[in-house]
C-alpha cells in the first residue's frame, strides 16, 4: 500500500510492529515516541520525532514537520498509552488517575484534533486508536486504564460521525493481552495486588479467552494495516477487538 502513516509511540512493542508492516506494505514511516533510545533504534528510513503526547505544544510542532514535510498524512496511529497503577479503586492516587488519563485519553484526542485539520483539507484520511478490551469489559484493579480506554471508544465513534462527510474513517482497535514487557509488569503488579503468582494471573487471561493465549503485537499490526487500506474503504466507526475472543476479562482462580 501507499500512504503516509504517523505512529505514535511507534518505536516499540505494538508500534513498532505497526511501524514494521506498514513498512513491508510500502508505505512511508513516521515514528513518533518519548523514548528517544528507542527511536534511536529504529531504521533510518523512518522519519522520527520525540514526542509526549500529553504536551499539546509537542503534538502541535509534530504536525508541523509532518505537513512541511509530507504536505499531509494518509493515516494516524493514535498508538501510545500508559498501562497506569494496578490497585483498588480506594488506593488510587488522583495524580496516578489523571496521569493515565493524560497519555491515553488526552493523548488521543490531542493527536487527532491536530490531524483532522490536515485530513479535512485533502478531503481523506484514516484514524485508528488502540483502546484495549478494557475498553469493553470492567477491569478490577484497573480504574484509570478501563476508565480511559471507555473514553477512547467514544472518542473514536464520535470522530467517525464528526470526520467522516469529510472522507475520513476512524476506528478503535481493542487488543487483548499482548505479549511483552508491558504486559508483564500489568501481570506482577497484579500478582501482587491478588496475592497470586505471575503464572497463575497469566494463565487466568490466558484461559478468559475461548481460544486460550495472549496476542502477539504482530496480530494488532495486521489489523491496523486492513484498516488504513483501501480494502476497508467503508470501514468506520467500528470497535474491533483482537483479544482471541475474551469471554471472561476476570477470571477467577
Amino acid at each position: 500500500m501507499s500512504g503516509r502513516i504517523l505512529i505514535t509511540a511507534g518505536a516499540s512493542g505494538v508500534g513498532r510492529a505497526m511501524a514494521e508492516a506498514f513498512d513491508a506494505a510500502g508505505a512511508q514511516i513516521w515514528v513518533a515516541d518519548i523514548d528517544a533510545k528507542a527511536l534511536a533504534d529504529c531504521p533510518s528510513h523512518w522519519k522520527q520525532s520525540q514526542l509526549d503526547v500529553s504536551d499539546e505544544t509537542s503534538v502541535a510542532a509534530t504536525f508541523i514537520d509532518i505537513e512541511t514535510e509530507w504536505g499531509g498524512i494518509d493515516a494516524l496511529c493514535a498508538n501510545a498509552g500508559i498501562a497506569g497503577p494496578t490497585a483498588a479503586v480506594e488506593d488510587v492516587a488522583l495524580t496516578d488517575w489523571r496521569a493515565c488519563h493524560s497519555v491515553n485519553l488526552e493523548g488521543t484526542f490531542l493527536c487527532s484534533k491536530y490531524a483532522a485539520p490536515i485530513m479535512k483539507r485533502q478531503r481523506s484520511g484514516a484514524i485508528l486508536i488502540t483502546s484495549s478490551t478494557a475498553g469493553q469489559y470492567g477491569y478490577p484493579n484497573r480504574a484509570p486504564y478501563a476508565a480511559a480506554k471507555w473514553g477512547m471508544v467514544g472518542l473514536g465513534k464520535t470522530l467517525a460521525m464528526e470526520l467522516g462527510p469529510h472522507g475520513i474513517r476512524c476506528n478503535v482497535i481493542c487488543p487483548g493481552s499482548v505479549e511483552g514487557p508491558r504486559m508483564e509488569g500489568v501481570l506482577q503488579r497484579e500478582a501482587i495486588a491478588k496475592g497470586m503468582t505471575r503464572d497463575q494471573v497469566y494463565s487466568g487471561y490466558a484461559s478468559g479467552t475461548s481460544m486460550g493465549c495472549f496476542v502477539q503485537a504482530q496480530d494488532i499490526a495486521n489489523m491496523a494495516v486492513f484498516l488504513a487500506s483501501d480494502a476497508a474503504r467503508l470501514v468506520s466507526g467500528q470497535v474491533i477487538a483482537v483479544d482471541g475472543h475474551t469471554v471472561n476479562p476476570d477470571p477467577k482462580l
